[in-house]
């Protein structure tokens, strides 16, 4: 057997046949699997020995045309069923079988098709589905009609749409809206999970302007579950765990990220019998409301599939003593991941229980990795509350108090021994103060003794003053034993009450409760402190590349296919306008050039120099006041994954890039519009390198520049050792010190948020497969090019890799997305969480979340109105479910109100459109400001933006304005153009007002 030899190599023996068996090493995936089971697992799979001649006529073999194969952690969003279901549309063709029912018929050679027999009825159309009852949703899914070889079979496609959802049919809220791609494939609109009844999708364009029609073939809504729990300071043990010399299966496995290692009970000197269980300890406490478990990886070695957990039991607990079953079934005998959803509970603790294996293999159990569903909340102190009941027995020590005793083993019992008071009883909370809160939780009385009293349909109402009362919720609690938790909508009062209006088994005509209390209010989100999302954008393309227009919109491509990489000497783009939701997507083929994986580096009269990735030695030059793709000169090495930077005289910096072409001696070279591309040899590449397993295919990527004074260029990371470049002649390195004791950093960020000050943060030691770090440095640096001062500052709330980072104008810089354990191509351990970094405290505080995981080839850019765009991830070929088509808008808390609303804002009202270093320029507003700040327009591929920086800037006032002044030296401002803000006294920004430097 192959893991044979494994063991051995430590100096253990072989191991017996079951035991063997029971183990089953993890090993490389055969290659006949990946195609059938990539779309079902959520990863990206190419075939292997993809050739890929570039610029110098000879393959290029990189690892980069075969993802590894990685499993979904969790169970992707489904299809729900669609029995009973109806739809109706504002037009549809009957004479032709093409009614809007055909969206549900399950048949996709048919299909929904707006008139065109007798009238053509103009754009925009809708249909709206009713699911017949409320349900929770996260997305759409939209088939466009069979593509046949009758011409007009691609009629009717949809382009530009709109999402909205309703829970009456009558008032419906945005939830998404985008642009389809004009193709036959499966279309899916994700969204953050929400609760409706009806679904309404509005077309807005035929996808290719081919006439006035729409039609769908079958349109699906995608089950919703509560966002995942992030893990960190979690910890998870077993009754039974394999730790044996070369069998590292410990249960903390369950919990690293890393979807190759596995818990596994014991099975090296004896085996455990079932039932074994595996017990997460959150530190906190949550309304956990779902499980989900991914079964150890799957291998050649057909003893992979030992201890796939088949019947199941989970439980979960707020003190670890006492146990409420919430859920229990049976996983089948699969590797992919499954979810587990059930009424949400207050707990601290969940516990798998594996009564079973799921083909009866042996008396195993393991688990790759558990994930939790739900939100943060909170018990509330019961200190100093009293209860009172309408019925209780005291002869048999069962007082209304005993629900406050915090004892799990005494309980309140109505009356029972001299007389049995009818239902319904009731119970009354006095918390002896108006409290706020969010939710009760009841504990049954002891599940080792009678079920009598337990409680069936209640309703729950609050007072103020105990006398007017008001309902906040109702239901019916299931007849078995543990903790019940009713969450309602945030209230404040004084008395609760609860009504048992029946006994859950109707035993009888009793109640009973062994401990009450209530839950804290639901944070709601605070947008003044959060931030808040908007709806997404669909795009016609994964964006991958982003550049932010003076004009407000946002030019995103991915490369020779919307949604994978595969060299075709072209590339898709979008241009997205944030403001009306409107995409323009087009294919650029005139430079030859597939921009994917590139250096991007906005030059001083504002066009966008954009070099190698699939296409090796390209250079393309985009213009944003024109639109025009040009082609520029070749560099003069093969380059993909590398850095560029614009230099102080305007020049151009290049360095690194193995991931395409030839491996290693990827030195600098510098472009110029006169000369084009030069090499510098003496700017080695070599004391960059960062100490990747992978070597120098990934040890050169992604390399952090800041372009500086005299033409010169920090590279702060992702190495822990930071170098300067010199650009004169052929080029020239020197050391800037170590960043601290900061590790290797690969795929973290480097964010200059004020003059020669640079904020460092996440990354991980390798590119892949190792642990993100949530540690922070800043950076600062002088005019000599010497040592930089370095300092370490309070840590990010989460580790994050793959993350992108976005300085705003009031110099805090905003974090969004990123994985705990980056994996390409894989969502697994994402980060939802955003987060922002005050440089007036060097701490970082919570921001809202995103609706969708922002992994590897996910985006970040400041916008010229202040907020913020995101967006991307995945790239991993079609049918992929780690493909992210959708970009989202970011208000950042400065621009909102507690509510919601707009906080008023500075108007720029004149200022120049350029301006020399050193100049004094006059700016004009409507209202009195505080600060001026300068924001480079940035750009953003692979967690890399090299363009953006902020410069605050001295101003004075006058009699017409803000006298304001433009640092002299162009290593500072970098010629090119900014954004200038004006802030008011509460730091809110104007809109920028777009200005040429240099």
């Amino acid at each position: 057997m192959a893991e044979t030899p494994a063991l051995q190599q430590v100096g253990t023996p072989a191991l017996p046949e079951q035991k063997k068996r029971a183990k089953g090493w993890p090993g490389p995936i055969a290659g006949a699997m990946v195609t059938g089971l990539c779309a079902v697992l959520g990863i990206a799979a190419f075939a292997s020995g993809t050739a890929d001649l570039g610029q110098t006529g000879k393959p290029d073999d990189h690892d980069r045309h075969t993802p590894q194969l990685v499993p979904a952690a969790v169970k992707q969003a489904a299809p729900l069923p669609r029995g009973g279901w109806t739809v109706s549309a504002d037009s549809q063709e009957p004479t032709t079988n093409n009614q809007a029912s055909k969206m549900l018929d399950g048949d996709a050679n048919t299909f929904w098709h707006t008139q065109f027999v007798n009238g053509t009825p103009p754009l925009p159309h809708e249909f709206t589905l009713d699911m017949k009852a409320a349900k929770r949703i996260s997305g759409v899914t939209v088939l466009p009609r069979p593509k046949t070889a009758d011409a007009g079979s691609v009629n009717g496609r949809i382009g530009q749409y709109k999402v909205l959802v309703s829970t009456d049919g009558a008032n419906f809220t945005l939830v998404a809206s985008g642009t389809f791609v004009d193709d036959p494939t499966l279309k899916t609109v994700t969204f953050a999970t929400t609760t409706a009844r009806y679904v309404r999708l509005t077309a807005l364009t035929e996808a290719a302007d081919r006439g006035q029609w729409s039609s769908v073939a079958e349109f699906n809504v995608l089950d919703g579950t509560d966002p995942l729990l992030h893990r960190q300071g979690w910890t998870a043990s077993a009754d039974s765990q394999e730790t044996a010399p070369g069998a590292d299966n410990p249960a903390s496995k369950a919990l690293d990220g890393n979807t190759a290692t596995y818990w596994h009970s014991k099975f090296v000197n004896g085996t455990d019998g079932l039932p074994h269980q595996i017990t997460i300890d959150t530190h906190g406490t949550y309304l956990i409301s779902g499980l989900s478990y991914l079964p150890r990886p799957t291998t050649a070695d057909p003893g992979s599939a030992n201890g796939r957990i088949g019947a199941y039991r989970i439980e979960s607990s707020v003190d670890g003593a006492v146990w409420t079953v919430v859920a229990n079934g049976a996983f089948p005998d699969s590797p992919l991941a499954q979810t587990v959803t059930f009424d949400q509970q207050l707990a601290r603790y969940v516990r798998l229980v594996a009564t079973g294996e799921a083909a009866n293999r042996g008396p195993w159990s393991s688990a790759a990795e558990l994930n939790l569903h739900g939100r943060a909340a909170s018990a509330l102190s019961r200190d100093g509350w009293t209860v009172t009941a309408d019925s209780e027995e005291p002869v048999d020590f069962n007082e209304a108090w005993r629900m406050l005793d915090s004892s799990a083993a005494t309980y309140w019992h109505t009356q029972f021994v001299s007389a049995t008071p009818a239902l319904p009883h009731s119970f009354t909370l006095d918390t002896k103060g108006n409290t706020a809160m969010g939710g009760l939780t009841l504990l049954t009385r002891p599940g080792t003794g009678s079920p009598n009293g337990r409680i069936g349909q209640y309703r729950i109402d609050v007072s103020g003053d105990n006398a007017t009362w008001t309902q906040v919720a109702t239901g019916t609690f299931t007849d078995t034993a543990g903790q019940k938790s009713v969450v309602f909508p945030n209230t404040t009062a004084r008395y609760v009450r609860l009504t048992a209006l029946t006994e859950a088994g109707n035993r009888g005509q009793w109640s009973s409760a062994a401990e009450v209390g209530l839950i804290a209010p639901l944070a709601p989100a605070d947008p003044s402190k959060t931030g808040a999302w908007g709806a997404p954008i669909g795009l016609p393309v994964i964006p991958v590349a982003v550049v932010p227009l003076p004009n407000g919109k946002v030019l995103a491509w991915s490369s020779g296919t919307p949604d994978t990489f595969p060299s075709l000497g072209k590339t898709y783009t979008a241009i997205v306008d944030p403001n009306t939701r409107v995409v323009t997507p087009q294919i650029v083929n005139q430079t030859g050039h597939d921009m994917f994986c590139p250096g991007i580096s906005i030059i001083p009269d504002g066009r966008v120099v954009i070099t190698g990735g699939d296409d090796t030695r390209k250079t393309t030059i985009y213009d944003p006041a024109s639109n025009a793709w040009t082609t520029g000169p070749l560099m003069v090495k093969e380059r993909g994954y590398q850095s560029t930077t614009t230099l102080s005289d305007g020049r151009v910096f290049n360095i690194g890039g193995s991931w395409s072409g030839p491996i290693g001696g990827k030195n600098g070279e510098v472009w110029s519009p006169s000369t084009g591309w030069t090499d510098l040899p003496g700017a080695a590449v070599g004391p960059m390198l960062t100490a990747d397993p992978q070597g120098v295919y990934r040890s050169d990527n992604h390399a952090w520049l800041f372009g500086w004074s005299n033409g010169t260029v920090l590279q702060a990371g992702p190495s822990k050792a930071m170098n300067w470049y010199g650009t004169t002649g052929t080029g020239s390195t020197w050391p800037a010190g170590q960043r601290g004791t900061d590790n290797d950093a690969m795929n973290g960020n480097a964010v200059m948020y004020d003059t020669g000050k640079i904020l460092t943060l996440g990354g991980s030691p390798a590119y892949q497969e190792s642990a993100a770090s949530a540690r922070a440095h800043v950076l600062t640096i002088a005019s000599g090019g010497g040592a930089v001062n370095v300092r370490e500052v309070a840590p990010m709330a989460n580790a994050r890799s793959f993350a992108n980072s976005v300085v705003l104008p009031d110099g805090k810089v905003a974090v969004f997305g990123g994985q705990t354990w980056p994996v390409p191509f894989s969502d697994n351990t994402a980060v939802y969480d955003a987060e922002i970094w005050d440089p007036a405290t060097e701490t970082f505080t919570p921001l809202a979340p995103s609706s969708a995981p922002r992994t590897y080839h996910s985006v970040a850019v400041l916008l010229p109105d202040a907020r913020v765009f995101t967006g991307g991830g995945g790239l991993c070929g079609p049918g992929c479910a780690n493909n992210h088509w959708d970009g989202e808008i970011f208000t950042p808390p400065y621009l909102l109100n507690a509510d919601g609303s707009p906080r008023p804002r500075p108007t720029i009202t004149g200022a120049p459109t350029s301006a020399p270093h050193g100049a004094g320029i006059l700016v004009a507003t409507d209202r009195p400001v505080s600060k001026f700040a300068l924001v480079r327009y940035g750009s953003a591929t692979h967690s890399v933006n090299t363009d953006q920086r902020r410069i605050s800037l001295t101003a004075t006032e006058g009699p017409n304005g803000y006298n304001v002044t433009i640092p002299a030296d162009p290593g500072v401002a970098l010629p090119g153009t900014y954004m200038l803000f004006a802030m008011d006294a509460n730091g809110v920004p104007s809109v920028a007002r777009t200005i040429r430097i240099g």
